[in-house]
């Protein structure tokens, strides 16, 4: 088996060695890789909650990309390596991630995987929930605070610094008095369900645009 792919093992050998991906076609360092984040919170109790929709975002581009989402070497986060986009010379490589800490504590992961894959801030995208966004709107921008997000927080915090990419997906405020923090840890509702496919599909389509066509553009697509 090792003859049969003599290329795979050498680019297996070689990211042993200095710790770096390579790329299938071309065995260049991955050093202008995107590094797209979807926040959420592990396991099956979240899996439904408006503040796992990065998670989603992510199963999206990942079908896309055609790979199943595997543990990284960290033990950290679920990656998914490859191209986003049309094949060729200029498809951009991305890494997409599944941060398997809880929100609150995700920046960790972002972190060491952006030293891993030798990702500086401005080449990250984070893709999360937003409550002061109507449902079923997106903001693509770059940089900014946290408006109170406990996953950006963490992210700013690990990465000393906020100018990172945001694809902000929104899921409006609560209704009456309940408390935020319970709103974004609850299920959508029935009438949300039937428009969430077609959101998440269009924050995908955002995160596609913005590492192909950068966030000008992105930003006059989605922004409304």
């Amino acid at each position: 088996m090792i003859l049969d792919r003599p290329g795979a093992l050498i680019r297996a050998l070689l990211g042993r060695l200095i710790g770096r991906s390579f790329d299938e076609d071309t065995m260049t360092p991955m050093t202008d890789v995107w590094l797209v984040v979807g926040l959420g919170n592990p396991g099956p109790a979240y899996a439904g909650h408006r503040h796992n929709v990065g998670y989603l975002v992510d199963d999206v581009l990942a079908e896309r990309m055609g790979s199943p989402f595997r543990a990284h070497k960290s033990g950290r986060a679920d990656v998914v390596e490859g191209r986003l986009g049309p094949v060729g010379a200029e498809t951009p490589r991305v890494v997409l991630a599944r941060p398997r800490s809880y929100m609150n504590e995700s920046g960790g992961a972002v972190s060491t995987l952006a030293k891993f894959y030798k990702v500086p801030p401005e080449r990250i995208i984070a893709v999360h929930d937003e409550l002061d966004i109507p449902y079923g709107s997106l903001r693509i921008k770059l940089g900014g605070g946290d408006n109170g997000h406990n996953g950006l927080r963490s992210m700013r915090s690990s990465l000393g610094t906020g100018d990172f990419y945001r694809v902000r997906v929104g899921i409006g405020r609560p209704p009456g008095r309940q408390d935020p923090a319970d709103f974004v840890l609850s299920n959508y509702s029935a009438a949300e369900r039937k428009e969430l496919e077609m959101n998440i599909v269009e924050a995908a389509d955002a995160v596609e645009s913005l590492v192909a066509d950068g966030l000008e553009k992105t930003q006059q697509r989605f922004n409304r």
